[in-house]
């Protein structure tokens, strides 16, 4: 055999033998693709399971507003679970539940799911404590079921920007802007009224000094500003 059909065949088998490769990694049940995992955070205890898992905070780090958990619940038992509380490593207090209808019951049905977060869903509210949620922060948070019981995870803390702001806390203080006309009244109430008008006597004393005149813009500024 020629130089030239070696190396062609030595190609042709290095090629076969890199398909098989590939075909076994993407094959059974120990699959190599199957071990890649989302970054959203997940877990399954049970017959609950959890999927993305997010804490949102305010977009601004001066806004007083409360800090949400937002997630995709599932229970695949054959009885409804209640999500009895959710707390979140370092906050002092659990999270305010309230279920999609009010009321502060949240139940996952048996074999459905429900998400938290969004409008018309249900809600998971924590207070805004910027000491303890810091956005970049993967923090533990605790799920707990009426019947499974404590599923923990660790899930992504993040500001109501961009895709998270529809899931994000629905209370976003607003800068309140402050007026600077005055009121009918307070021109009103500024007007002198017939018995106050100086007589021609007054109006030679009370004629205005330097200072006094000095005084007078002064108060005058003060009470436009």
């Amino acid at each position: 055999m020629s130089s030239s059909l070696r190396r062609g065949a030595l190609a042709a088998a290095s090629l076969a033998f890199s398909i098989a490769s590939l075909a076994a990694c993407g094959a059974g049940n120990d699959a190599q693709t199957l071990q890649v995992k989302p970054d959203n955070a997940a877990a399954t205890v049970g017959d609950i399971k959890i999927q993305n898992a997010t804490v949102i905070t305010q977009p601004d780090r001066s806004s007083k507003g409360p800090a949400v958990v937002t997630a995709t619940l599932f229970n695949n038992g054959s009885a409804d679970q209640t999500l009895d509380s959710i707390k979140v490593a370092g906050v002092d207090k659990t999270a305010k539940l309230t279920g999609a209808e009010g009321g502060s019951k949240v139940t996952v049905p048996a074999g459905g799911s429900i998400i938290l977060g969004g409008e018309g869903n249900a809600t998971a509210e924590l207070p805004n404590d910027r000491t303890a949620i810091l956005d970049g922060n993967a923090q533990s948070v605790t799920f707990a079921f009426s019947r499974t019981g404590d599923v923990k995870l660790k899930a992504f803390v993040v500001p109501a920007e961009s895709y998270f702001e529809k899931w994000g806390p629905s209370e976003v203080p607003s800068t309140p802007t402050a007026s600077t006309s005055s009121s009918p009244s307070e021109g009103a109430s500024g007007s002198a009224s017939p018995s106050d008008t100086a007589s021609p006597s007054d109006k030679a004393s009370d004629k205005a000094s330097p200072s006094d005149s000095a005084s007078g813009s002064a108060s005058a500024d003060t009470e436009d500003h």
